[in-house]
């Protein structure tokens, strides 16, 4: 298994978002499977993020969640389903990475969720394309939950054992997926060249 960690993003900085908690599941099953893996939750994007002046000169902190992308060998994200899209600061997120060597060849699962039918259909399918041409892999396998917030009980736990199954399942053949991935596009490996 890699030894940087798959980020889980959490793609919304709305507070205690069902998207935090999916990632929460999904962190749990990584963890039995003893794949590094880290949350980076969106609600904890650095203010001077959103500074005008971030586009051109990135400071620190901004360099540092760069750092981590380049590293990581997958990106697993959640995403709800705003107003037919994802969210404006999951965008704003991608927009502010480098172009192209953050996504290049980077293995990407995705995760929708909304209160809707169709659980996060439509975002995940923007996203896929947004993905797709910054040249990322897209990992096949998709979790959609609907009526998501009927999936937990009081305490934040999940309480759909078929949406349970399907993360797990996601989680254990993302995890295979972008470790592949990585040995496949390694410079050493003359398979990549």
């Amino acid at each position: 298994m890699p030894d940087s960690p798959i980020l889980i993003i959490s793609g919304t900085n709305r507070p205690g978002s069902n998207a935090l908690r999916i990632a929460g599941i999904l962190a749990g099953y990584y963890e039995r499977l003893n794949v590094p893996h880290e949350i980076l939750s969106l609600a904890d994007l650095p203010p001077e993020m959103f500074l005008p002046a971030s586009y051109a000169n990135k400071p620190p902190a901004i360099q540092e969640l760069q750092k981590r992308i380049l590293d990581s060998p997958g990106l697993h994200i959640v995403t709800p389903e705003y107003n037919g899209s994802f969210p404006g600061v999951l965008k704003y997120f991608i927009d502010m990475l480098k172009f192209p060597e953050s996504f290049e060849c980077k293995p990407v699962a995705f995760v929708g969720e909304a209160n809707g039918l169709w659980g996060g259909l439509r975002a995940v399918e923007q996203l896929q394309g947004i993905f797709g041409y910054r040249n990322a892999h897209i990992f096949p396998e998709r979790v959609f939950i609907s009526a998501v917030k009927n999936k937990f009980d009081g305490d934040g736990k999940l309480i759909d054992p078929a949406i349970d199954k399907r993360l797990a399942s996601q989680v254990q053949r993302f995890a295979s997926y972008a470790t592949h991935m990585r040995t496949c596009l390694l410079p050493e490996n003359p398979a990549s060249r």
